[in-house]
Protein backbone atom coordinates (compact mmCIF):
# COMPACT_ATOMS: atom_id res chain seq x y z
CA UNK A 1 0.00 0.00 0.00
CA UNK A 2 1.79 3.28 -0.90
CA UNK A 3 1.84 5.83 1.47
CA UNK A 4 -0.54 9.24 0.89
CA UNK A 5 -0.06 10.74 4.31
CA UNK A 6 2.78 10.46 6.27
CA UNK A 7 3.06 12.37 9.31
CA UNK A 8 6.44 12.79 11.35
CA UNK A 9 7.13 14.19 14.76
CA UNK A 10 4.68 16.77 14.51
CA UNK A 11 4.40 18.64 17.92
CA UNK A 12 2.58 21.83 17.98
CA UNK A 13 2.17 23.99 21.34
CA UNK A 14 -0.22 26.74 22.55
CA UNK A 15 1.48 28.42 25.39
CA UNK A 16 1.98 26.20 28.03
CA UNK A 17 -0.51 23.87 26.44
CA UNK A 18 1.24 20.85 24.47
CA UNK A 19 -1.20 20.36 21.66
CA UNK A 20 0.31 17.83 19.47
CA UNK A 21 4.08 15.92 20.85
CA UNK A 22 6.04 13.90 18.88
CA UNK A 23 2.79 12.68 16.29
CA UNK A 24 3.72 10.03 14.06
CA UNK A 25 1.42 7.71 11.36
CA UNK A 26 1.33 6.86 8.28
CA UNK A 27 -1.88 6.47 6.23
CA UNK A 28 -2.44 4.94 2.52
CA UNK A 29 -4.83 5.26 -0.65
CA UNK A 30 -8.29 4.12 -0.45
CA UNK A 31 -7.45 3.63 3.12
CA UNK A 32 -10.58 5.19 5.81
CA UNK A 33 -8.63 5.97 9.29
CA UNK A 34 -10.28 7.14 12.33
CA UNK A 35 -8.70 9.85 14.56
CA UNK A 36 -10.48 9.11 17.79
CA UNK A 37 -9.63 10.89 20.89
CA UNK A 38 -11.48 13.24 24.54
CA UNK A 39 -11.50 16.79 24.28
CA UNK A 40 -8.40 18.52 23.72
CA UNK A 41 -6.43 15.30 22.26
CA UNK A 42 -4.94 17.12 19.58
CA UNK A 43 -6.95 16.06 16.66
CA UNK A 44 -8.14 19.28 15.06
CA UNK A 45 -4.89 20.61 15.56
CA UNK A 46 -2.95 18.07 13.73
CA UNK A 47 -5.90 17.88 10.96
CA UNK A 48 -5.32 21.96 10.56
CA UNK A 49 -1.76 21.39 9.88
CA UNK A 50 -2.20 18.65 7.63
CA UNK A 51 -4.63 20.73 5.97
CA UNK A 52 -2.21 23.62 6.13
CA UNK A 53 -4.15 25.84 8.17
CA UNK A 54 -1.73 25.81 11.07
CA UNK A 55 2.17 24.89 11.14
CA UNK A 56 3.94 23.15 13.70
CA UNK A 57 6.50 23.96 15.85
CA UNK A 58 8.30 20.76 14.74
CA UNK A 59 8.17 18.04 12.28
CA UNK A 60 6.32 17.95 9.22
CA UNK A 61 3.60 16.15 7.11
CA UNK A 62 3.90 14.60 3.77
CA UNK A 63 1.05 14.16 1.51
CA UNK A 64 1.86 12.25 -1.58
CA UNK A 65 4.97 12.84 -1.17
CA UNK A 66 4.74 17.18 -0.78
CA UNK A 67 5.62 19.08 2.42
CA UNK A 68 2.96 21.29 4.20
CA UNK A 69 6.32 23.52 4.88
CA UNK A 70 7.77 23.64 1.62
CA UNK A 71 4.79 23.24 -0.37
CA UNK A 72 1.80 24.17 1.14
CA UNK A 73 -0.05 24.97 -2.66
CA UNK A 74 0.87 21.62 -4.15
CA UNK A 75 -0.22 20.04 -0.49
CA UNK A 76 -3.75 22.11 -1.28
CA UNK A 77 -4.44 20.40 -4.26
CA UNK A 78 -4.11 16.99 -3.26
CA UNK A 79 -6.23 17.51 -0.01
CA UNK A 80 -9.81 18.05 1.12
CA UNK A 81 -10.57 19.96 4.60
CA UNK A 82 -14.23 19.64 5.52
CA UNK A 83 -14.12 21.51 9.12
CA UNK A 84 -15.86 20.71 12.40
CA UNK A 85 -18.46 23.62 11.13
CA UNK A 86 -20.07 24.58 8.24
CA UNK A 87 -20.69 28.39 7.36
CA UNK A 88 -22.65 28.92 3.98
CA UNK A 89 -22.01 32.37 2.77
CA UNK A 90 -25.67 34.06 2.71
CA UNK A 91 -27.75 35.30 -1.00
CA UNK A 92 -25.83 32.07 -3.01
CA UNK A 93 -27.73 29.13 -3.89
CA UNK A 94 -26.43 25.65 -3.98
CA UNK A 95 -25.11 26.02 -6.83
CA UNK A 96 -23.93 29.49 -6.97
CA UNK A 97 -22.46 28.09 -3.81
CA UNK A 98 -19.85 25.50 -5.27
CA UNK A 99 -19.31 27.48 -8.36
CA UNK A 100 -17.63 29.97 -6.08
CA UNK A 101 -15.51 27.02 -4.74
CA UNK A 102 -15.10 25.59 -8.15
CA UNK A 103 -13.60 29.18 -9.35
CA UNK A 104 -11.46 29.27 -6.45
CA UNK A 105 -9.98 25.64 -7.21
CA UNK A 106 -9.31 27.02 -11.00
CA UNK A 107 -11.84 25.49 -12.88
CA UNK A 108 -12.77 26.87 -15.94
CA UNK A 109 -15.36 26.77 -18.74
CA UNK A 110 -17.18 23.39 -19.50
CA UNK A 111 -14.85 21.71 -17.16
CA UNK A 112 -16.00 23.55 -14.14
CA UNK A 113 -20.11 23.26 -14.65
CA UNK A 114 -19.67 19.72 -15.78
CA UNK A 115 -17.43 18.86 -12.50
CA UNK A 116 -19.72 21.38 -9.90
CA UNK A 117 -23.25 19.30 -11.83
CA UNK A 118 -21.37 16.08 -11.22
CA UNK A 119 -20.11 16.76 -7.59
CA UNK A 120 -23.87 17.73 -6.60
CA UNK A 121 -25.49 14.75 -8.07
CA UNK A 122 -23.09 12.29 -6.08
CA UNK A 123 -24.11 13.80 -3.14
CA UNK A 124 -27.43 14.42 -3.80
CA UNK A 125 -27.79 17.78 -3.86
CA UNK A 126 -29.37 18.09 -7.75
CA UNK A 127 -32.65 18.44 -6.45
CA UNK A 128 -31.54 21.27 -4.37
CA UNK A 129 -29.48 22.99 -6.64
CA UNK A 130 -31.95 26.28 -6.25
CA UNK A 131 -32.19 26.42 -2.49
CA UNK A 132 -30.47 29.35 -0.59
CA UNK A 133 -27.47 27.52 1.09
CA UNK A 134 -28.22 28.52 4.20
CA UNK A 135 -31.64 27.09 4.36
CA UNK A 136 -30.26 23.60 4.44
CA UNK A 137 -31.29 21.18 6.89
CA UNK A 138 -28.44 19.68 8.46
CA UNK A 139 -27.94 16.86 7.07
CA UNK A 140 -28.08 18.90 3.26
CA UNK A 141 -25.43 21.06 4.79
CA UNK A 142 -22.98 18.67 5.72
CA UNK A 143 -23.35 16.88 1.78
CA UNK A 144 -22.69 20.58 0.64
CA UNK A 145 -20.13 20.65 3.03
CA UNK A 146 -18.43 17.37 1.70
CA UNK A 147 -19.36 18.55 -1.88
CA UNK A 148 -17.60 21.61 -1.87
CA UNK A 149 -14.79 19.75 -0.30
CA UNK A 150 -14.54 17.11 -3.56
CA UNK A 151 -14.58 19.52 -6.28
CA UNK A 152 -10.87 19.61 -7.59
CA UNK A 153 -10.90 15.76 -6.93
CA UNK A 154 -8.76 15.62 -3.82
CA UNK A 155 -6.59 12.44 -3.21
CA UNK A 156 -7.12 12.80 0.71
CA UNK A 157 -10.25 13.98 2.45
CA UNK A 158 -9.61 15.50 5.64
CA UNK A 159 -13.21 15.28 7.73
CA UNK A 160 -13.13 16.70 11.32
CA UNK A 161 -16.40 15.51 13.02
CA UNK A 162 -18.83 15.85 9.75
CA UNK A 163 -21.46 13.54 11.34
CA UNK A 164 -21.80 15.86 14.07
CA UNK A 165 -25.28 16.64 14.81
CA UNK A 166 -26.72 14.39 11.78
CA UNK A 167 -30.35 12.47 12.86
CA UNK A 168 -29.74 8.59 12.25
CA UNK A 169 -31.30 8.47 8.51
CA UNK A 170 -28.74 11.62 7.57
CA UNK A 171 -25.71 9.25 9.40
CA UNK A 172 -26.28 6.24 7.46
CA UNK A 173 -26.40 8.10 4.56
CA UNK A 174 -23.41 10.40 5.20
CA UNK A 175 -21.25 6.93 5.87
CA UNK A 176 -22.46 5.14 2.55
CA UNK A 177 -21.11 8.25 0.77
CA UNK A 178 -17.83 7.89 2.26
CA UNK A 179 -17.14 4.33 1.53
CA UNK A 180 -18.12 5.32 -2.03
CA UNK A 181 -15.22 7.72 -1.86
CA UNK A 182 -12.84 5.08 0.03
CA UNK A 183 -13.95 2.37 -2.72
CA UNK A 184 -12.71 4.90 -5.13
CA UNK A 185 -9.23 4.92 -4.05
CA UNK A 186 -9.37 8.28 -1.76
CA UNK A 187 -7.72 7.95 1.41
CA UNK A 188 -9.99 9.68 4.29
CA UNK A 189 -8.64 10.65 7.70
CA UNK A 190 -11.87 11.43 10.02
CA UNK A 191 -12.11 12.09 13.51
CA UNK A 192 -15.77 11.94 15.24
CA UNK A 193 -17.25 11.48 18.88
CA UNK A 194 -19.73 8.91 17.45
CA UNK A 195 -17.26 5.73 18.09
CA UNK A 196 -19.77 3.45 16.42
CA UNK A 197 -20.12 5.06 13.42
CA UNK A 198 -15.92 5.12 12.84
CA UNK A 199 -16.47 1.73 13.87
CA UNK A 200 -18.49 0.69 10.74
CA UNK A 201 -16.57 3.01 8.33
CA UNK A 202 -12.69 2.90 9.85
CA UNK A 203 -10.29 0.12 8.20
CA UNK A 204 -7.93 1.63 11.06
CA UNK A 205 -7.59 3.69 14.09
CA UNK A 206 -5.54 6.57 15.80
CA UNK A 207 -5.95 6.98 19.47
CA UNK A 208 -5.00 10.53 20.85
CA UNK A 209 -4.49 11.66 24.77
CA UNK A 210 -3.05 14.63 25.35
CA UNK A 211 -1.37 15.52 22.14
CA UNK A 212 0.57 11.80 21.42
CA UNK A 213 -0.42 8.60 19.98
CA UNK A 214 -1.89 6.23 22.62
CA UNK A 215 -2.45 3.36 20.00
CA UNK A 216 -2.94 2.94 16.11
CA UNK A 217 -3.80 0.08 14.15
CA UNK A 218 -7.23 -2.11 12.90
CA UNK A 219 -9.93 -2.47 15.65
CA UNK A 220 -9.12 -6.08 15.67
CA UNK A 221 -5.39 -5.90 15.48
CA UNK A 222 -5.97 -3.63 18.78
CA UNK A 223 -8.82 -5.52 20.75
CA UNK A 224 -6.71 -8.52 20.62
CA UNK A 225 -3.76 -6.36 21.92
CA UNK A 226 -5.70 -4.29 24.93
CA UNK A 227 -8.10 -7.29 25.77
CA UNK A 228 -6.69 -10.57 26.09
CA UNK A 229 -9.94 -12.43 27.46
CA UNK A 230 -12.98 -12.72 25.28
CA UNK A 231 -16.40 -11.90 26.55
CA UNK A 232 -18.64 -14.81 25.76
CA UNK A 233 -22.26 -15.29 26.45
CA UNK A 234 -23.97 -18.73 26.32
CA UNK A 235 -27.39 -19.18 26.14
CA UNK A 236 -29.42 -22.21 27.60
CA UNK A 237 -33.06 -23.21 27.52
CA UNK A 238 -33.27 -23.93 31.24
CA UNK A 239 -31.05 -24.85 34.45
CA UNK A 240 -29.34 -21.54 34.52
CA UNK A 241 -27.69 -22.76 37.52
CA UNK A 242 -26.34 -25.81 36.86
CA UNK A 243 -24.78 -24.00 33.83
CA UNK A 244 -23.10 -21.26 36.07
CA UNK A 245 -22.05 -24.05 38.23
CA UNK A 246 -20.17 -25.66 35.28
CA UNK A 247 -19.14 -22.68 34.38
CA UNK A 248 -17.13 -21.70 37.45
CA UNK A 249 -15.52 -25.34 37.70
CA UNK A 250 -14.28 -24.72 33.92
CA UNK A 251 -10.39 -23.79 33.73
CA UNK A 252 -9.79 -20.35 31.52
CA UNK A 253 -13.36 -18.89 32.87
CA UNK A 254 -13.65 -15.87 35.09
CA UNK A 255 -16.53 -13.28 35.87
CA UNK A 256 -19.84 -15.56 35.43
CA UNK A 257 -22.67 -13.28 35.27
CA UNK A 258 -26.10 -14.67 34.83
CA UNK A 259 -28.85 -12.65 33.45
CA UNK A 260 -32.09 -14.99 33.80
CA UNK A 261 -31.06 -17.88 30.76
CA UNK A 262 -28.28 -15.90 29.74
CA UNK A 263 -24.49 -16.63 31.16
CA UNK A 264 -21.83 -14.07 30.15
CA UNK A 265 -18.17 -14.75 31.34
CA UNK A 266 -14.63 -14.02 30.44
CA UNK A 267 -12.66 -16.73 28.98
CA UNK A 268 -8.96 -17.19 28.36
CA UNK A 269 -8.70 -19.24 25.52
CA UNK A 270 -8.14 -19.30 22.01
CA UNK A 271 -11.31 -20.68 19.36
CA UNK A 272 -9.94 -24.32 19.85
CA UNK A 273 -10.44 -23.97 23.80
CA UNK A 274 -14.18 -22.38 23.09
CA UNK A 275 -15.33 -25.15 21.23
CA UNK A 276 -14.07 -27.79 23.92
CA UNK A 277 -16.01 -25.45 26.27
CA UNK A 278 -18.88 -26.17 24.53
CA UNK A 279 -18.30 -29.88 23.80
CA UNK A 280 -18.20 -30.69 27.22
CA UNK A 281 -20.99 -28.67 28.11
CA UNK A 282 -23.56 -30.11 25.98
CA UNK A 283 -21.52 -33.73 27.04
CA UNK A 284 -22.70 -32.35 30.80
CA UNK A 285 -26.45 -32.55 29.35
CA UNK A 286 -26.69 -29.03 29.28
CA UNK A 287 -29.30 -27.42 26.59
CA UNK A 288 -27.06 -24.73 24.82
CA UNK A 289 -28.60 -23.21 22.31
CA UNK A 290 -26.20 -20.16 21.67
CA UNK A 291 -22.73 -19.52 22.61
CA UNK A 292 -20.86 -16.11 21.52
CA UNK A 293 -17.91 -14.03 21.67
CA UNK A 294 -19.06 -10.74 21.89
CA UNK A 295 -17.22 -8.46 19.64
CA UNK A 296 -14.60 -5.67 20.91
CA UNK A 297 -15.75 -2.91 19.78
CA UNK A 298 -14.38 1.11 19.07
CA UNK A 299 -15.89 2.20 22.57
CA UNK A 300 -14.18 -0.54 24.24
CA UNK A 301 -11.20 0.38 22.32
CA UNK A 302 -11.32 4.13 23.68
CA UNK A 303 -12.38 3.22 27.41
CA UNK A 304 -9.43 0.56 27.63
CA UNK A 305 -6.56 2.73 26.36
CA UNK A 306 -7.65 6.00 27.35
CA UNK A 307 -7.67 7.43 30.76
CA UNK A 308 -9.99 10.74 29.93
CA UNK A 309 -7.03 13.17 30.62
CA UNK A 310 -8.52 16.94 29.11
CA UNK A 311 -6.00 19.66 28.13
Amino acid sequence: MSTLLHVRDLSRSYGKVKAVGNLSFEMGKGQVTGFVGPNGAGKTTTMRIIATLDIPDDGDVFVDGKSVLVDPRAVRMRIGYMSDQFHPYPNLDVLQYLDFFARAYGLRGRNRLHTIRSVAAFCGLLEFADRPATGLSKGMGQRLHLAKTLLHDPLLLVLDEPASGLDPRARIEFRALLKELAAAGKGILISSHILPELGETCDSVIVLEKGRRIIAGSIAEIARSVQKDQAVSMRVLERADQAERFLLTQPLVDQVVVEGELLRFQFAGDDAGLAALLQRAVAGGLPVVELSRSATNLEDIFLHTTKGNLQ
